[in-house]
């Protein structure tokens, strides 16, 4: 085992002011996404945990890819049927976390995940390289198999039975997600362990109400 104790780092990069906060906090997304993607600093900008909740309350966390953000909230996409698609069907309460560790930001979000429309997961889908569009038919996700040459099989047959068909169809099973969030920290790394926290929580009224959090 080892000691890390002494591992640290001094946050000194940004920081985060009232006056310069926007009334949605999916136009500070919005600045903040860019801003990262700009820095050419972050390897996967859209690379986002997502925590479900299953029917044992044990919370479990994966890392996922955003594919769009609307004012309405965060997309991404997924089998359904697998372990996190069922655990949204059965509780949608979310929790997102994107952390973009060499500018020293974090933001959090607390949201409903609901499917989005078919059209739109067939939108996408069909976007995708076939390889994915076939790998996403094959996969039984979060499944027990055999072993790898399972799941290599299965892509070798799948490309085989469709060598001859232009378009692939989406599995119903496959689709998008949009989680529509009430709740949004802004996290800004500081000198002294002293970070800047904003909350945004949306109200009954749906408005959005701005605090400052301790660090």
């Amino acid at each position: 085992m080892e000691d890390l104790s002494d591992k640290r780092k001094v946050y000194n990069s940004g920081y985060l002011i009232e006056s310069e906060l926007k009334d949605n906090p999916m136009e500070l997304f919005r600045d903040w996404y860019i801003f990262a993607e700009q820095s050419n600093l972050i390897v996967e900008t859209n690379a986002m945990s997502i925590s479900t909740i299953e029917d044992d309350k044990i919370p479990r966390t994966r890392i996922v890819l955003l594919k769009q953000y609307t004012w309405e909230g965060f997309i991404f996409y997924t089998n359904y049927e697998g372990r996190k698609g069922q655990a949204i069907a059965k509780n949608p309460n979310v929790c997102l976390n994107f952390y973009w560790d060499k500018i020293e930001k974090q933001i959090i979000i607390n949201g409903i995940a609901e499917k989005i429309a078919s059209n739109l997961s067939d939108g996408y889908f069909h976007s995708r390289p076939r390889g994915s569009q076939l790998g996403a038919i094959v996969s039984p996700q979060s499944q027990i198999i055999p072993n790898r040459e399972f799941m290599d099989n299965r892509l070798k047959e799948m490309e085989e039975a469709t060598r001859n068909i232009e378009e692939i169809e989406r599995p119903k099973n496959w689709g998008g997600f949009i989680v529509k969030p009430f709740q949004i920290e802004f996290w800004q790394g500081r000198p002294n362990r002293l970070h800047d926290r904003i909350i945004y929580t949306l109200d009954e009224n749906q408005n959005w109400n701005i605090n400052r959090l301790a660090p």
